[in-house]
């Protein structure tokens, strides 16, 4: 099965010409407020070549909201990274600074 129907919820045909599949599923998470975050920043070195990435995880909010603070946290320490599968990727060990910033922005956040 294609991945444009896996949301159809087992509709697969209507003869309705005035039918319109609507989804009641939303992706769309709310963003907690900064205070509500549970952020872990650590280190990660697994199938990375032995290269160190600092990870921020815990984020809940939209992809707009976590590409935002991913971008904040790149020019911060003046790396390069990427925000995947709900975590932001920063190149090198910038844990410290890193929380440093998001509590400095009343993120709850701890090193691990």
């Amino acid at each position: 099965m294609s991945n444009k129907n896996k949301n159809l919820g087992g509709l697969v045909y209507s003869t309705d010409d005035t039918f319109s599949f609507e989804s009641e599923d939303k992706n769309e998470q709310l963003a907690l407020p900064n205070q509500q975050q549970n952020l872990k920043v650590f280190l990660d070195r697994k199938n990375r070549a032995g290269k160190s990435v600092s990870v921020v995880n815990g984020f809940v909010g939209s992809d707009e909201d976590i590409k935002e603070l991913g971008s904040k946290i790149k020019k911060l320490c003046g790396v390069g990274g990427t925000v995947k599968d709900g975590e932001v990727l920063i190149q090198g060990n910038f844990r410290d600074k890193i929380l440093a910033f998001l509590i400095k922005e009343n993120y709850k956040a701890k090193k691990e």
